[in-house]
């Protein structure tokens, strides 16, 4: 995908920005097909300051595409392959703007479909799971189901890593001193996502989430699209599952064509960064 290289000040004193959600999952939005926007690891870092900043899990680019295309950012400033539930966020406000019910949109993942799936909610289908150790990638050539790891997680790739730890109590973890080492475990050599995720229910899963490059999230569509994977992989449960995360309830089916993702969106408030600001993190 094009990165974005025109001037931050090709938007003369203000940058505008959308702040969107998904069930927790929070996102500030750049709308770049109109206006050109330089992204670096600095900036991304400043906005995601929820003190000085604005605050964000990810920030994403929307830019010029077959219906739009994405680029995603996280907390840390580094890039990230794919974000479900910012994917979904964008595809609910692009379909708001231009009456569309379907979209196809470009990310480094792929062109993924999204739907409106009535009641207010939105659908994703996030594409088919990456199951073999060097597409998720894995440091060496493993079996992905269980892997040497203690806990055996399961390794799943959806456009970004995933461990996934099966345990009795999702609850019971410590997810801020179990995440960090295994987002970096060194089978991992783009660090990992990490969750843990227990049955509740036939079908029906707890899920937390270590987000790589963010820390705890209250939700992560890709996350979940992965946590749905392992367990159906693993016998668990079927291939269409829901997930209760700390910020709220995902569908995730894993079908033919890929994992679609249905779930709640919100798009909380519009603003704008002053060029002082911009000038200061530059």
């Amino acid at each position: 995908m094009r990165r974005i290289s025109a001037p931050m000040n090709s938007f003369a004193n203000r940058l505008p920005f959308m702040k969107m959600h998904g069930l927790g999952n929070d996102f500030v939005v750049l709308d770049a097909r109109d206006h050109s926007v330089t992204v670096t690891p600095d900036l991304a870092r400043a906005i995601a300051d929820r003190h000085r900043g604005i605050g964000f899990d990810q920030l994403a680019v929307i830019e010029s595409g077959e219906d739009a295309a994405l680029t995603f950012y996280n907390a840390d400033g580094s890039t990230a392959g794919a974000c479900g539930n910012a994917t979904r966020c964008i595809a609910r406000f692009l379909m708001d703007e231009t009456g569309k019910t379907a979209l196809r949109l470009t990310t480094e993942r792929g062109t993924l479909l999204a739907q409106d799936a009535g009641n207010g909610l939105t659908s994703v289908n996030m594409g088919q799971p990456q199951l073999d150790w060097h597409e998720i990638p894995l440091a060496r050539e493993m079996e992905t189901l269980e892997l040497p790891i203690d806990g055996a997680p399961t390794a799943t790739g959806m456009g970004n890593p995933h461990c996934t730890f099966f345990v009795d109590d999702a609850e019971a973890v410590d997810l801020a001193a179990f995440g960090p080492p295994h987002e970096n475990h060194p089978l991992y050599p783009q660090r990992t996502n990490v969750q843990v995720a227990s049955l509740i229910g036939p079908d029906h899963l707890r899920m937390r989430v270590w987000e790589r490059g963010v820390g705890l999230t209250l939700a992560s569509g890709s996350s979940s699209c992965a946590t749905a994977v392992a367990a159906a992989r693993r016998g668990l449960t079927g291939r269409k599952v829901t997930i209760e995360l700390d910020g709220g309830t995902l569908i995730i089916d894993w079908r033919a064509d890929g994992v679609w993702m249905t779930g709640a969106t919100a798009h909380v408030f519009d603003g704008s960064f002053t060029r002082h600001w911009l000038e200061s993190v530059s």
